[in-house]
């Protein structure tokens, strides 16, 4: 949540010259409704529901630059399914970039009420472990240009990609 996956991945799907797509924007698509919606009337498990359905429809299509919300890790099944079908880039941050990126964003339901930065310190350790656990490639996006990151993930993927 605010590590730059909505602003970096257009671009290195751009840079790919393959196509883009967020989980978060296809569930609002198919639901018609916006997250804070969802979490309002079905809550985090139903939201969680929609995400898990959505990765594995999204994840069989390639190629394909897919950005996950930041909550999809936790589920078990997610983790397999991010490992068995792709490569598993984590867009890291630290937590005043997160603080900052997300602080005046009323749009996500996790952050809303209480100190947003205790808040964004308990998703971290939640699901940064979690995050490097998966993940092929890590980019710490801290500071950096979006599209100087994305160029430097293309270079870190051609190796993968090929290996």
């Amino acid at each position: 949540m605010g590590a730059g996956k909505s602003t970096i991945g257009p671009l290195l799907a751009e840079e790919l010259g393959w196509p883009f797509c967020d989980t978060d924007h296809e569930i609002e698509a198919r639901a018609g409704v916006d997250i804070p919606w969802i979490f309002d009337v079905e809550g985090e498990a139903g939201f969680r529901r929609r995400e898990s359905e959505v990765l594995e429809v999204m994840s069989a299509e390639k190629p394909l630059v897919l950005a996950t919300g930041g909550g999809i890790i936790l589920a078990d099944a997610n983790r397999k399914l991010m490992k068995e079908r792709g490569i598993v880039i984590y867009l890291s941050a630290t937590l005043d970039q997160l603080l900052s990126r997300t602080a005046r964003d009323r749009k996500r339901p996790l952050l809303q009420g209480g100190n947003p930065r205790d808040k964004i310190r308990a998703l971290m350790a939640t699901r940064a472990p979690l995050y490097e656990a998966v993940a092929d490639i890590t980019c710490m996006t801290d500071e950096r240009n979006p599209r100087i990151a994305a160029r430097e993930l293309v270079k870190q993927l051609s190796v993968h990609l090929s290996g």
